[in-house]
């Protein structure tokens, strides 16, 4: 079951010619999300071949290096010939700031197109297998970060030991793997948990969007297996990081180390740093060894936690 992340813009503010705006294109199987959409983000979408099947967009904050990308990809949808609904999913409060953006040069777009406002520690989407839960950050204005959690996943099955027990191979494998015990023609009844080891965790995908350092950020990444975190700045400027409520890469690592995540992004790059950033990547290391500096195009698969 594939999850990846391929970041689309990891710019802050302003474009630069190798940063696009924030977004982030997320794509669980069948499934595909976009987090956030600044300028020029269905140009990213073509020049990075995600496609465009995106079902749901989860804007963090009304700002324009997140939104302005909306317009022109909504407009385009429609100029495809897009029948399938979208649902765009904003802080409580901002709907209709958002809506009047996108429906700014006409509302008739030949789909349907719901705007959804949520709260901080909501279950925004609800689906079989997984959610994506709204969390509390901390900026200039209302804000959320999102966090993409799968279902736990059935424990190993043990064919072997099935074996050894008697249990014939085909149907009651399968009935003993999702939980149901198994008669054998001797009347000797076979447990799921004979067989079956606990469960195993799902994976998860964390977003802040912009923010400053916060407890229900660690909170909600708490064990995720990708933190996407605002990093700005580097440590020399902690003061305009927390003036602009903004974070450092430091602090963002800070936030990884606490959470205890597997990996972490670290993106909204200023313009101030060109070409790579390293500094950023470097600060951060000093606080959390598994971090880098995204950078428009790079797409990180995210694996299960055992495999």
């Amino acid at each position: 079951m594939t999850l990846n992340a391929t970041f689309l813009g990891t710019s802050a503010a302003v474009p630069t010619t190798a940063r696009n705006p924030s977004s982030v294109f997320v794509q669980r199987e069948g499934d595909a999300f976009l987090f956030d959409a600044g300028e020029g983000t269905q140009r990213q979408m073509m020049r990075y071949g995600t496609g465009f099947g995106v079902s749901d967009v989860f804007v963090t904050h009304v700002h324009g290096d997140h939104v302005l990308g909306l317009p022109g990809l909504v407009q385009s949808w429609g100029f495809n010939d897009r029948e399938d609904p979208l649902t765009v999913h904003v802080p409580r409060g901002t709907r209709n700031e958002v809506e009047q953006l996108v429906f700014a040069v006409g509302g008739d777009v030949g789909f349907p197109v719901r705007f959804d406002e949520v709260d901080a520690g909501n279950t925004v989407l609800d689906h079989q297998e997984y959610e994506v839960r709204a969390f509390q950050t901390e900026h200039r204005t209302r804000s959320v970060g999102y966090a993409l959690v799968e279902d736990e996943r059935k424990g190993r099955f043990d064919r072997e030991r099935a074996e050894e027990l008697g249990v014939p191979v085909g149907p009651e494998f399968s009935a003993l793997h999702d939980g149901e015990p198994v008669e054998l023609e001797d009347g000797t009844v076979v447990r799921p948990e004979q067989v079956v080891g606990d469960p195993r965790p799902g994976r998860k995908f964390v977003y802040t969007g912009d923010t400053r350092p916060h407890d229900a950020v660690v909170d909600a990444a708490e064990g995720a297996d990708l933190l996407i975190h605002d990093a700005t700045f580097d440590a020399d400027a902690e003061d305009r990081a927390r003036e602009t409520a903004h974070s450092t890469a430091r602090e963002a690592a800070d936030v990884a180390a606490r959470a205890d995540v597997q990996q972490l992004a670290l993106t909204h790059i200023s313009s101030r740093y060109p070409g790579d950033a390293r500094e950023l990547g470097e600060d951060a290391r000093e606080v959390f060894e598994n971090a880098f500096v995204a950078q428009d195009g790079k797409q990180v698969e995210i694996p299960y936690p055992d495999d």
